[in-house]
């Protein structure tokens, strides 16, 4: 596990992605359409600043009537949107007012989503710091011998997901309430 005790910051982000329960969007095509994110002070585990911006598609850029269902992000939305590389350059700068951070997600697919859109828009990685699966890190602290949904986890822990499940920054909110528990603060 790693020790997330020696950063100052622990970046908790989500993203959702496009999606089609149809098969016409490959694992491979899909692209971020929301970063939802939240600055967690380690010390405290307050969340101290939030960003959440959507991305124009272009790969599909008419979204799915199952994206729009699951994610609850609109077409217009996504259309107003700035595509990744100014969404990206966004989040930076914000990001750039917090150093000795780590980067947390629910899992490893928002770090290899990262990977596969910057690699397609030929950017490097966007987030500087080190990441961190908070899902795998959930169930070790908690000695669990599943690895739970962030719905679950929060379930587990009597925390009633607040927001929209499958919203960027809802998620992001949520899995941050969830820090105790990963950190090894809190037991079930």
């Amino acid at each position: 596990m790693m020790n997330l005790n020696q950063y100052d910051y622990l970046l908790v982000l989500d993203l959702e992605a496009t999606c089609c329960d149809q098969g016409t969007i490959k694992r491979h095509e899909m692209e971020i359409i929301e970063i939802g994110a939240v600055m967690v002070e380690a010390q405290t585990l307050k969340v101290i600043d939030e960003f959440q911006t959507f991305i124009k598609p272009v790969r599909y850029p008419k979204l799915t009537e199952f994206c729009k269902s699951l994610t609850s992000i609109t077409q217009t939305q996504v259309e107003q949107a700035p595509e990744y590389p100014e969404a990206i350059a966004i989040l930076q700068k914000w990001l750039s007012n917090y150093s000795n951070a780590v980067f947390g997600s629910w899992g490893d697919y928002d770090r290899n989503q990262f990977k596969q859109d910057s690699k397609f828009h030929n950017l490097p990685f966007p987030i500087a710091y080190p990441h961190v699966n908070l899902k795998q890190q959930f169930s070790d602290s908690q000695g669990l011998s599943k690895r739970y949904g962030m719905a679950e986890a929060l379930q587990l822990v009597n925390i009633e997901l607040q927001g929209t499940h499958h919203r960027g920054i809802d998620d992001a909110k949520n899995i941050a309430k969830l820090l105790p528990w990963i950190l090894n603060r809190q037991n079930l």
